[in-house]
């Protein structure tokens, strides 16, 4: 069983396993190292050591992960659904046996608790064994024609070889969302980890080959240098779809870089989602479903709290309740079991999101609760919960990634609805309120991929998760999921009365 124990106020780790602590690339079913032998460091956020030295691959190799995943691809759609979902179905067996040590090696390179790091890898292992099932479930279907000799079919068939780009906020999920509907269908897949948290993918692919996956499917290319990398994936014509899973502006780069060979895009982007309570919302309910989703991961998830906007006959009274909640959670190192939030990615993280809170505080934002920040290289920067704020400020408009809480006032659902529309990112929001006509009405007036009434833990495999406007495009989880990597094809099949 992996373990940590605290010694001299440092937690040492182990795994249980330690052939899954991967540092190398995943090239055509081989651990390879980068052609120049090159490495990038793998730091623990919470303690600032080197935990790995990651192979830092380019060009080539990620050239050579294509070819390898255009090769493989053909006798894997070949294979019969029961066959890839049984291999699927395996994998989803070997991730759910290491959690443990998939959930230590989360926490030392991204930083966020053990609780959170064994959740993540149950959920990962969720979307696999949907995907699993999904595989036996790809239909198509008989079309009327207006000639009586004729009969038009409809075929689904893979897209072909997928490039996947992920973040270091979700390392395990990202790649299950994203290999788990492309290898269910048939198709092969090269995918980049971010170069903060490589570690938790080269362990689920591990994982994968060990589950009898077929060489080539699946290949890591893990870089310090995305553009490099990047612009292969986006540029190679042998790529047909790109998925990707993080901010806008990327997003937008990786499009224009793809339009040459117009591929198949999926775009999980930005965020900037409003909690919205209501007059007659459960306030303790309201308060625990904000702080949920606010302060999970430290705050650094696309769909966290970003505004929370609170009618104003509640407002002194929904802040001393989300005070309360606030006032129970303890900061460190996210191997101790006793810590309930672990620190931010990195000293830049932590440094823009104090802009953000000096712009606010510069212009009259008062600090309820938290507001400390570590100083010199540190990365911990306190819950905070922030009162007196407006729409004028930076923090209204842009995607925060931390621990601060923002309370807006507003006085009609009118006017709740137009501040949550009020930005160009429409990924997912939240109301609590116990009218279910009101619940209704601003579900369907506010302009989002995504709503939770009276519920912030939204994400499921079962079902279809993506934004709208400036969020992005196309949905992960559910048969949604599916449909981004299959192709539909029309067969006609002409004078049949012959």
């Amino acid at each position: 069983m992996s373990q940590a124990q605290k010694e001299e106020g440092r937690y040492e780790w182990s795994l249980s396993d330690p052939d899954l602590l991967r540092t190398q690339a995943y090239i055509n079913g081989e651990w390879v190292d980068a052609d120049n032998g090159a490495t990038f460091p793998v730091y623990n956020p919470a303690t600032g050591e080197v935990i790995a030295d990651m192979a830092d691959v380019g060009a080539a190799e990620t050239r050579r992960a294509i070819e390898a995943a255009e090769v493989a691809r053909h006798g894997w759609a070949a294979k019969s659904p029961h066959e890839r979902s049984a291999v699927l179905r395996k994998w989803n067996d070997l991730l759910l046996e290491n959690v443990e040590d998939l959930a230590v090696i989360m926490t030392v390179e991204q930083g966020k608790v053990l609780a959170e790091s064994r959740g993540e890898t149950v959920y990962s292992a969720s979307f696999i064994e949907w995907f699993a099932e999904e595989a036996k479930r790809i239909d198509g279907a008989v079309l009327p024609q207006p000639q009586t000799d004729r009969r038009g079919i409809v075929v689904r068939q893979p897209v072909g070889v997928c490039a996947a780009i992920t973040p270091w906020n979700f390392p395990s999920a990202m790649l299950a969302r994203k290999a788990g509907p492309a290898l269910a269908v048939g198709c092969s897949m090269v995918a980049k980890p971010p170069h903060e948290t490589p570690l938790s993918m080269t362990a689920m692919t591990e994982l994968a080959h060990r589950a009898g996956l077929p060489a080539g499917l699946l290949n890591i290319v893990p870089t310090a240098t995305s553009r490099i990398v990047g612009a292969e994936l986006c540029e190679n014509p042998i790529v047909r779809k790109l998925t990707f899973t993080g901010s806008t502006g990327v997003g937008k780069q990786l499009t224009k870089q793809c339009a040459d060979t117009l591929k198949r895009l999926s775009m999980e982007l930005g965020g900037n989602a409003p909690v919205i309570v209501f007059d007659d919302a459960d306030l303790k309910l309201a308060a625990k479903g904000a702080a949920a989703s606010k302060y999970r991961n430290s705050g650094q998830t696309c769909i966290c709290a970003n505004r929370i906007m609170v009618q104003d006959t509640i407002y002194d009274e929904f802040v001393e309740e989300l005070k309360k909640v606030v006032g129970t959670y303890k900061i460190g190192d996210g191997m101790d079991e006793s810590v309930t939030h672990g620190p931010l990615i990195s000293r830049k993280a932590l440094e823009d999101i104090k802009e953000l809170v000096d712009d606010a505080i510069d212009n009259g934002a008062t600090v309820a609760a938290g507001g400390e920040f570590g100083e010199g290289d540190s990365h911990f920067v306190e819950p905070t919960i922030l009162c007196d704020v407006n729409d004028d400020m930076r923090i209204f408009k842009e995607e925060i990634f931390g621990p601060i809480a923002p309370i807006y006032k507003f006085s009609t659902e009118e006017e709740a609805i137009a501040m949550a529309n009020d930005t160009e990112f429409g990924l997912a929001a939240y109301l609590f309120t116990e009218n279910q006509g009101r619940s209704w009405r601003v579900a369907e007036g506010i302009d989002y991929g995504m709503v939770g009434i009276n519920e912030t833990i939204i994400a499921s495999a079962y079902m279809p998760f993506g934004g709208v406007k400036e969020s992005g495009q196309g949905r992960e989880g559910s048969h949604h999921g599916v449909d981004e990597y299959l192709e539909t094809k029309y067969l006609c099949f002409g004078n049949l009365g012959k």
